[in-house]
C-alpha cells in the first residue's frame, strides 16, 4: 500500500483482506479470539507500568485490532460492522456526559447515571463480567453490595471475619475434609478482599505488585546462588531464606 500514514479506514480494509486471504485469520471466531483480547489488554497495562511510550503505542495498536477483528466477523454474519460500533460508542459518550454536551450540572451526572443503571437491572450485581480476574471481580461485587448497605461498618469487623474464616479452614484441615478446603480458602480470600476494599486498596493491583516483588527477590536469589557457586535446589531452606531476606534488604531496603 505504501502510504505515508495509514488511517483507521486502512485498518478496516486490511482486516477485510486478511479475512479473505489469510487462512489463520479466516478460521478465527469470536470464541477463538477471546483469549487474545484479554492478553492484549494486559500487555497494554504492562506497557503503561513500564512508562515506555513506544511500547504503549504498539500495544494499543494490538488491542485496537481486536474490536476491528470482531466487528469484521460480525459484519460477515450480517450482524453489525465497525462503523455501527463507533456510532453506538459516540452516542453513548454524548448521552453519558450531559454536563459536557448539554446543560446538566456535573454533580448530578453520576447520581443520575447510577440510578438509570439500577432501573434496568434486577440485581445490583448485574453487569460485572464473570471473566474478570478473581480478585478484581470480588472487589467489584463487594462494592456493588455495599451500595445497598451490605457492608462492614468498622475495620475490627473485617479482621474478625478473617479470623473466623481462618478457624473454619483449620477445622477442615483437622477433620481431613479436603473437599471443603477450596471453599474455605475462597472465603478467606474474599474476606481479605473485603479488608483491602475497606482500606481503599485495590486488591488486584496489590497482588500484582506483590507478584512483581516476588519475581525480583527470587531472581536476586538465583543470581546470588550462582555467584556463590551453588544452585537453589541444592541449598537448604535456611540458606534460601537468608538469600530471600538479603534480597528484601538490598532491593527494597527492608531490615530484619
Amino acid at each position: 500500500m505504501g502510504k505515508k500514514r495509514y488511517t483507521f479506514e486502512d485498518l478496516v480494509r486490511v482486516m477485510e483482506d486478511l479475512r479473505k486471504r489469510c487462512p489463520w485469520d479466516r478460521d478465527q471466531t469470536h470464541e477463538s479470539l477471546k483469549k487474545y483480547l484479554i492478553e492484549e489488554a494486559y500487555e497494554v497495562i504492562d506497557a503503561i507500568d513500564s512508562k515506555d511510550d513506544e511500547r504503549l503505542k504498539e500495544e494499543l495498536g494490538d488491542l485496537l485490532l481486536q474490536p476491528v477483528f470482531h466487528a469484521q466477523i460480525a459484519k460477515e454474519r450480517g450482524a453489525f460492522d465497525i462503523h455501527e460500533v463507533v456510532d453506538l460508542l459516540v452516542r453513548k459518550l454524548i448521552e453519558r456526559h450531559p454536563h459536557v454536551f448539554g446543560d446538566a450540572k456535573p454533580e448530578d451526572v453520576l447520581r443520575n447515571w447510577e440510578r438509570k443503571k439500577m432501573e434496568k437491572r434486577e440485581s445490583v450485581l448485574e453487569g460485572i463480567p464473570k471473566h474478570l480476574p478473581a480478585l478484581m471481580r470480588s472487589q467489584k461485587l463487594q462494592d456493588k453490595a455495599s451500595q445497598v448497605g451490605f457492608d462492614f461498618t468498622h475495620i475490627d469487623q473485617v479482621f474478625k471475619k478473617i479470623e473466623e474464616e481462618m478457624e473454619e479452614l483449620k477445622e477442615s484441615i483437622r477433620k481431613g475434609d479436603r473437599e471443603n478446603l477450596q471453599h474455605e480458602i475462597g472465603d478467606i480470600l474474599t474476606a481479605v478482599v473485603e479488608l483491602a476494599r475497606f482500606l481503599g486498596v485495590d486488591a488486584e493491583e496489590a497482588l500484582q505488585k506483590a507478584n512483581d516483588r516476588f519475581v525480583r527477590r527470587f531472581q536476586y536469589m538465583e543470581r546470588r546462588a550462582k555467584e556463590l557457586g551453588k544452585k537453589l535446589e541444592n541449598m537448604t531452606l535456611e540458606e534460601m531464606d537468608y538469600l530471600w531476606n538479603e534480597a528484601k534488604r538490598v532491593l527494597e531496603g527492608y531490615e530484619g
